[in-house]
């Protein structure tokens, strides 16, 4: 679907550079044309491609960080950093995957393209990669906080202030990404499946998960779905089957639509021949934007994902603070609440996310939580000992 959006993109005079971030990179197979790892390859009027090589992004920057540290010298600490294969940090969690996302930003920045598609790999990975900006610097501000670091890089030991200085590039790098993907007036997701019960029940915890995640659902594309056809040359087992799936999918459709809110409900009909090159992918993105007239513009309404206001008092000891965050579709039997220093941890459907409180709301305390329609609504009183008077 990422393929058939970039093509039509494309067609209708955009310049677009199509991405791959699964690592079971599929690109060259769908669009039928070879597609570069380590740059961009034009396959088509308007349209570049790359699957990007994570593990040579992986092994390119670790073999400059060991030039860099090399000119600290030797420590005592154990085998040397350079004594490490590139090859044997790719089983740390995370690492080629914020790589991929920051090498997206990289082409971003570049602004020689008017959009970029970003083909994203199956459920469970998109997820974890997503999550990694937020993750990175969470954990590094509370293991290693800032004005540490920043003693730390003032002392007398070069080697350490080295060190901070590299991990500081990396916040920089991750602080990017978390960036881009936050900005919903440049980002936005859109999620493929299919019309089927359980996949509906799958699509759900995603969007739960992408909410909780602050980041911007504009589509649902429903792949897939049995075409209407005249069932009346049909053997009569035969069209009673497509009846029965043609019934369940409109069933299925209708309950995504009215569950999502203002999140638009694509369709893309299940084609006889699987859609391989340009002509036949330009031909699924027709059936599926019918009915939109750019396809690189956000579809749906939106809503901010945080919302503070004042609800009652006039801004002293006695007032309440709610916090919104737009979160549906969440189950409400799995929500967690938990506050940490200038932080609430909120968790939902087996995810959690750490949300910097505004700066009214850190002399605050947790009165109550509840759920307004979509929205979680957290309300907040101030705390008479840090209370300005």
């Amino acid at each position: 679907m990422a393929a058939a959006t970039a093509v039509a993109l494309a067609e209708a005079g955009r310049r677009v550079l199509l991405l791959s971030l699964d690592q079971a990179h599929s690109l060259s197979d769908v669009l039928d044309r070879p597609v570069g790892r380590s740059e961009e390859s034009r396959v088509g009027p308007g349209l570049h491609a790359r699957e990007i090589d994570t593990q040579a992004l992986l092994e390119e920057r670790y073999r400059g960080l060991v030039a860099l540290l090399a000119l600290g010298g030797v420590h005592d600490h154990g085998a040397q950093f350079a004594d490490l294969a590139p090859e044997e940090l790719t089983g740390l969690p995370g690492v080629e995957e914020a790589l991929g996302l920051n090498e997206v930003v990289r082409l971003a920045e570049q602004a020689r393209w008017d959009v970029i598609v970003v083909d994203c790999p199956p459920t469970a990975d998109a997820l974890r990669t997503l999550a990694i900006p937020g993750s990175v610097s969470g954990y590094v501000e509370r293991v290693w906080p800032q004005h540490r670091r920043i003693a730390a890089a003032t002392s007398t030991d070069a080697r350490l202030a080295f060190v901070v200085a590299m991990l500081d590039r990396v916040l920089d790098a991750t602080a990017a990404v978390g960036d881009l993907l936050q900005d919903r007036d440049r980002t936005s997701v859109r999620v493929v499946t299919c019309a089927e019960r359980v996949a509906l029940a799958e699509t759900r915890r995603v969007l739960s998960a992408l909410a909780l995640a602050g980041l911007r659902v504009d589509a649902i594309v429903v792949n897939k779905t049995l075409p209407q056809m005249d069932s009346g040359d049909m053997p009569e087992e035969l069209a009673s089957w497509c009846d029965t799936r043609r019934t369940a999918e409109r069933k299925i459709l209708a309950e995504l639509t009215a569950t999502t809110g203002e999140v638009t409900v694509l369709s893309a009909d299940h084609l006889a021949n699987e859609p391989i090159g340009w002509d036949a992918l330009g031909g699924v993105a027709r059936t599926v934007y019918t009915d939109v007239a750019d396809p690189s513009e956000v579809l749906g309404a939106d809503c901010a994902p945080v919302r503070v206001a004042l609800e009652s008092g006039s801004g002293d000891v006695e007032s309440v603070y709610a916090m919104r965050m737009h979160l549906p579709l969440v189950d409400p039997g799995t929500l967690t609440l938990g506050r940490v220093e200038d932080d609430l941890l909120v968790g939902a459907d087996g995810r959690r996310r750490r949300v910097r409180l505004a700066s009214v709301l850190r002399r605050c305390v947790v009165r109550d939580a509840d759920f307004d329609g979509s929205d979680l609504v957290v309300r907040f009183v101030p705390d008479p000992a840090v209370w300005p008077r």
